[in-house]
């Protein structure tokens, strides 16, 4: 229980929202402001309090100076060093203890926020009573609130952290200093890096909001996001917000528009079938619940809802003078405010135009953009002669026979499906607008009527609605994560183009042999696999003339998709685990033959390119050795082989598969429905469907942690690898390449290029950052192998010396793998092999000799002081190239013939060979000393002559030293195909 005192709720470190206005940025940071300026101006926002930027001032101040000194030291560009002290950070002030007045503020305020029985002008005097009777703990948001948000020029979005569901006094706390401590997240540390903002510029407030247990939720614009129109757009759910934000429900949509009189008037409702939830369990956890069918059809708002909360959007946009985008929630039929903030939306071009009418039918968008046409009902394959260039061809579910005629067509809209179903994967190959899954289309569209189909937001209009626009195919943005297209069919391949990527991640035969109309059973059948194998080799040739390299998967015919075909076997009861994959080709060899023929002849005709062939449906290594022992018999040295990961079956067991393959790609299409249990044809469960939940990407981590320690190229092309979160999770666990629809590369090559750029998100510094955790930094933990320390340690040793640089030949911007000197000139790798022989310091010292071997009995008794030092430079080289690790400059006293040396250091290790060597020489007159392997460059000398030896003649290099500690004269070492620059001299 807190101690009992006398609040004041005037001090420092608790300010209510009542207290806080939009100026008190500098005392609640951003967010607190804006909270406290909604509250004082009588909108109906959560209860809470703000924990002051003082407070965070008081709870840092006796580490402040080690914060301070962590800070200065941050090598800002090297992300391992950013990472590495930004957690240092963090954990000090994590594991900082606060002080008990501040710590007894906070827990007060939180009760009284708990009690909900308080004046938010003052804090009732019966407050403390109500704590002495205290309730359940209250659900609070803790969110972040930085003094230095919502600037014109930085907005600092995103940089810090906020944690919802947050319930009971330890957790507050703790929750408390995790948000004081994201202050020190790398992203926010370089984003004010960058900005040019001090540390002490940068403070932070925390606020702490009741958290709203939402029967409904939603957003809404004070004008049309899309057109900004002077009307009030209102989206909302049953439950959480989540279910909005996911877009894992299609919510309910209401339009409000102000009459002449400036009363308010809904303008259109349209109610859809939610089917789920979101909701939240007493344990502060999100879960889906299924909706009962009357549930799921039932308006969320009622009228006075509706028009009540376009009354506040109203409002607010007249407060802040903005249009705004504000979320809401509804508890015990009282509506709160839960954030606003302004509409970013751009005001659209009118060429474009808007898309407002009678909404007749709804689905899944499923291909982007927007086909205006007439209503061609496709019943059976004999209807497809009826379809005209221009029309929108409606039928229950399209199969690869009508492909022909979907090229014809302005729009596609189906009954069944789901977002990877036949229709989907064409339509957005085609860049034909499609919505699918509608449940009615057939019954509901009449022959012959005009109708605009929306296949961006899966909505099909009465009539003519503006004019049809196709996705445009844009070049995309350059990224460091390969980028790979997805193409099926032969006749889009120079479309596909249009996006700038030259290689193919998937190229499925089904596209190319569905254009035949004949299964391959029946060229089996009737002995005509040389017509196969022309077949495929033709729309290989076709597709491959365009790009660089092209992955092939050999074919994946299904019973249910390619049943119309001539000669296809029937259907199966479950067509999704039946006899397609793998499976097929090892039980149709010669199908499977045929189809690596037509690969094999391609990849000769074309040996600049490169080929890989991959097998679909594999759960078991007996199929993937069976199959490459065919495949082997085919393989050019332009030709791959990779698996499809698809099933759970494969994740198991994909420490054995990757040792046996090239590559491996992740089939997210099936193997989200074969991790789910979820039929991805079937549009009845498609809000189960899921490529994004957390089992999918457990498996794909494990797949790809084994990729990295096998050193196999991993790559996806399912659909989802369109998708922002699935690509923002391929590219942290380190991906070498996704694959995308051509329409959507270009959006997908922005969002990707962002994270890179983004600090902590790249890949090499992802994979540096783990082993660093794991130890892997030092020598006897690098690895289980020789190769595998070695390959650490030069990848370390690079990582340390890479910087900038100009080339000296050429002028060209390279990396270097050190810090060049200034006045020191450094070429590129090309301008360096050009420049051999011609550089300053060849041309100053001349070709070393043979080092003579030396024998001591033949010395004679007399020997001149010349002879002498020649002698002990003899020694020196012998004793510098068995010793790389040499630094410079104390000196070491040799016994008998060889003197004292003072450019050379290790004094006894040095005096130790010496005599080693004086031994070996006595025993073997005949042994040479060896060189040390590590020593790739000549020992640079002043040559043998009578003047005394210069200490800068000899030097070695150690890898382990900075530039800055290695002798001048001293050529750099590095590998040959280290693609970085050479220089001549540090």
């Amino acid at each position: 229980m807190v101690e009992k005192k006398e609040l004041d709720f005037s001090e420092k470190y608790i300010k209510w929202f009542s207290e806080l206005a939009k100026e008190d940025i500098k005392i609640a940071g951003g967010k607190g402001a804006n909270l406290g300026e909604m509250i004082r101006n009588d909108f109906p926002v959560p209860p809470g309090f703000v924990i002051t930027a003082k407070a965070f001032e008081f709870f840092i101040k006796n580490i402040k100076e080690k914060i301070k000194n962590i800070v200065i030291g941050i090598d800002f560009e090297d992300t391992a060093d950013l990472r590495e002290k930004a957690g240092k950070v963090r954990k000090l002030i994590e594991s900082q203890e606060m002080s008990e007045e501040l710590e007894n503020e906070i827990l007060e305020a939180y009760h009284i926020l708990g009690a909900g029985q308080f004046n938010e002008e003052k804090v009732s005097e019966d407050a403390l009573n109500i704590l002495k009777n205290s309730q359940e703990p209250v659900f609070v948001a803790v969110r972040s609130s930085a003094t230095t948000e919502d600037l014109a020029d930085a907005s600092f979005a995103g940089q810090q952290e906020s944690f919802l569901n947050i319930k009971g006094d330890s957790k507050l706390i703790q929750h408390v200093k995790k948000c004081f401590s994201s202050l020190y997240t790398p992203r926010a540390l370089y984003y004010r890096h960058k900005k040019g903002f001090s540390e002490e510029q940068a403070l932070l407030a925390v606020a702490i909001q009741k958290m709203i247990d939402s029967e409904k939720s939603g957003v809404m614009f004070s004008k049309d996001p899309v057109t900004l129109e002077d009307q009030i757009v209102i989206e909302a759910v049953f439950g959480l917000g989540e279910g909005i934000v996911s877009g894992k429900i299609h919510p309910d949509h209401y339009v409000v528009k102000a009459t002449d009189s400036e009363d308010l008037k809904i303008k259109n409702i349209r109610v859809t079938d939610k089917k789920i939830a979101v909701v939240r369990t007493s344990g502060g956890e999100n879960k889906i619940v299924k909706l009962s069918a009357e549930k799921s059809k039932e308006q969320v708002l009622s009228n006075g809802q509706v028009l009540e909360i376009a009354d506040y959007a109203i409002k607010l946009e007249g407060h802040y003078q903005k249009p705004q985008d504000i979320e809401f929630g509804v508890e015990a039929g009282k509506i709160y405010i839960l954030q606003s903030r302004p509409v970013t939306t751009k005001k659209p071009e009118k060429k474009q135009g808007t898309l407002s009418g009678n909404i007749i039918l709804e689905g899944l968008g499923a291909s982007p953009g927007v086909g205006i046409g007439n209503v061609k009902l496709i019943n059976d394959m004999q209807d497809l002669s009826k379809i005209k260039k221009g029309d929108v061809l409606v039928t229950e579910m399209t199969n690869p026979d009508m492909v022909v005629s979907m090229q014809k067509c302005n729009a596609i809209v189906t009954d069944e499906g789901g977002m990877t179903a036949h229709a989907s994967i064409v339509s957005r190959e085609m860049g034909i607008p499609a919505v699918v899954g509608t449940g009615k289309a057939t019954s509901i569209l009449k022959e012959g009527m005009t109708i605009t189909v929306d296949g961006s937001n899966g909505k099909i209009y009465e009539g003519q609605i503006g004019e049809t626009r196709f996705v445009e195919v844009k070049p995309v943005v350059e990224t460091k994560t390969k980028l790979k297209l997805i193409l099926d069919l032969p006749d889009f391949a120079e479309r596909a183009t249009e996006s700038g990527i030259d290689s193919i991640g998937l190229l499925r035969l089904e596209g190319i042999i569905a254009g035949s109309g004949e299964h391959p059973l029946l060229y089996e059948k009737e002995n005509r696999l040389d017509e196969y194998v022309g077949l495929l080799k033709k729309g290989i040739e076709k597709i491959a003339k365009h790009f660089k390299s092209v992955w092939v998967r050999s074919s994946d015919l299904r019973s249910d998709e390619y049943g119309s075909l001539k000669g296809a076997s029937e259907e199966e009861i479950n067509p999704m685990l039946g006899f397609h994959g793998i499976r097929f080709s090892l039980k149709h060899p010669k199908i499977f033959e045929a189809e690596l023929e037509a690969i094999k002849q391609v990849a000769e005709q074309n040996p600049e390119k490169e080929f890989g062939v991959m097998f679909p449906q594999v759960i078991s290594v007996e199929e993937l050795k069976r199959a490459k022992e065919i495949s082997d018999k085919f393989k050019t040295s332009n030709m791959k082989i990779g698996v499809m990961i698809e099933t759970p079956a494969a994740v198991q067991i994909i420490d054995d598969i990757c040792p046996e393959v090239d590559f491996i790609s992740f089939g997210t299409n099936d193997l989200t429905q074969y991790t789910l249990a979820v039929d991805r044809g079937e549009d009845l469960v498609q809000e189960l469907y899921d490529e994004i939940h957390p089992a999918v990407f457990s498996q794909i981590k494990k797949v790809l942690e084994a990729c990295k320690k096998y050193k196999t190229t991993s790559s996806i092309c399912g659909q989802a690898g369109s998708k922002k979160e699935m690509a923002e999770f391929l590219i942290k666990e380190g991906i070498d390449s996704i694959s995308v629809n051509a329409d959507a590369a270009y959006d997908i090559s922005v969002f990707i290029k962002e994270l890179e750029n983004q600090v902590g998100f790249e890949q090499e510094e992802e994979i540096f950052d783990k082993r660093k955790q794991e130890g892997m930094i030092k020598k006897e933990e690098l690895g289980e192998t020789k190769e595998d320390k070695e390959a650490v340690e030069e990848k370390i040793v690079k990582r340390k010396k890479k910087t900038n640089a100009v080339c000296a030949e050429c002028g060209k911007e390279c990396w270097v793998p050190f810090r060049p000197k200034p006045g020191k000139e450094v070429y590129c790798k090309k301008c360096y092999k050009n420049r051999k022989g011609k550089n300053k310091i060849n041309e100053q010292k001349p070709e070393l000799p043979e080092i003579p071997k030396i024998e001591k009995e033949t010395k004679p008794v007399e020997i001149t002081e010349i002879e002498k030092k020649q002698e002990k430079i003899q020694d020196l080289k012998e004793q510098s190239t068995e010793f790389p690790e040499v630094v410079k400059k104390p000196e070491v006293e040799f016994e008998e013939h060889i003197g004292p040396v003072s450019p050379i250091d290790n004094k006894d290790r040095i005096k130790d060979k010496a005599e080693e060597i004086k031994q070996d020489v006595e025993e073997d007159k005949q042994e040479k000393v060896e060189q040390n392997e590590r020593v790739e460059e000549s020992i640079e000398t002043e040559g043998i002559s009578s003047e005394p030896v210069n200490p800068e003649s000899i030097g070695i290099y150690n890898p382990d030293e900075e530039p800055d500690n290695t002798p001048q004269k001293m050529k750099y070492r590095f590998d040959e195909d280290d693609e970085d620059v050479y220089s001549d001299v540090f």
